[in-house]
């Protein structure tokens, strides 16, 4: 059996984000915020459902996973797999955002309900060892959480390093599907939470139809040549570096990976 890439954007959107399979969104957020016995969400409406991307003319819209609960508190989950300058404040703008947008400005302001943000990240960005950290508004002093409708939850996958019989927990459990499941070709033993039975279900290409494959493809080849234009900006700008303090363009070449021809075409248009 194999299974998708469950960071690519199609294949989150899928697992996360299937009107007909709200108890793999369910079993999520109640893994990751901890909730348990009456604190447990039972019912989500999804405010994204899951659309297969039209890939004629090309760009697929990256669209995150938003939800409200039977409480009518919002969530949003969020796949980053790359890391950009400026996300710790997109990330407060995006959720303080959704957290003002819940009412007009007439509205009374005891309208206004929980906002959760869940940012899955392949990529560190806290000081904190844990691959989970719950960041809320504090007094710095007192640790009084007065200031409670906002919450930023980070899960940093390279923080993540248990194997399948190391897993204790239905977090972890979670977490090592995300990470971990293009390279399995088996569901893992000890699974017995339904969500993720059916995340892994959702996830194997078998489940998948044409048209979805062929979406879940077009986003790899599209990551890859981003990842591969930032590569060949970065070099080109080590190159010019290395040019101006006097090396030759051999020495350039040799030390950036550029071939020759690249490293005189910078020269030449310097």
């Amino acid at each position: 059996m194999k299974f998708v890439d469950v960071k690519n954007d199609v294949a989150f959107r899928k697992i996360f984000g299937n009107e007909n399979r709200k108890e793999v969104l369910i079993s999520f957020l109640n893994a990751v915020l901890l909730l348990e016995n009456d604190k447990k969400i039972v019912s989500v409406d999804i405010l994204t459902p899951y659309q297969l991307p039209a890939l004629k003319g090309g760009k697929v819209t990256i669209v995150d996973v938003k939800a409200k609960d039977q409480s009518n508190k919002n969530y949003i989950v969020e796949m980053q797999v790359a890391e950009v300058d400026g996300f710790d404040k997109r990330v407060l703008y995006y959720a303080s955002k959704s957290y003002s947008s819940q009412i007009d400005r007439s509205d009374l302001y005891e309208k206004l309900n929980p906002t959760f943000f869940i940012g899955i990240l392949d990529f560190e960005v806290t000081q904190n060892k844990n691959y989970l950290s719950r960041h809320k508004i504090i007094d710095i002093e007192t640790k009084e959480n007065f200031v409670k409708d906002i919450e930023f939850n980070f899960i940093e996958l390279p923080k993540f390093n248990k194997k399948e019989n190391e897993l204790e927990t239905i977090i972890d459990q979670w977490i090592y599907f995300i990470k971990n499941a293009e390279d399995l070709v088996v569901i893992p033993e000890g699974i017995k939470d339904e969500g993720l039975k059916n995340a892994y279900q959702d996830a194997a290409k078998h489940n998948w139809t044409k048209d979805e494959l062929e979406a879940y493809d077009y986003v790899l080849m599209r990551e890859q040549d981003e990842r591969g234009i930032v590569s060949l900006k970065v070099k080109k700008y080590i190159a010019n570096k290395l040019l101006s303090m006097g090396l030759t363009i051999e020495k350039t070449a040799e030390g950036t990976g550029l071939t020759i021809e690249q490293v005189i075409k910078l020269q030449t248009n310097k």
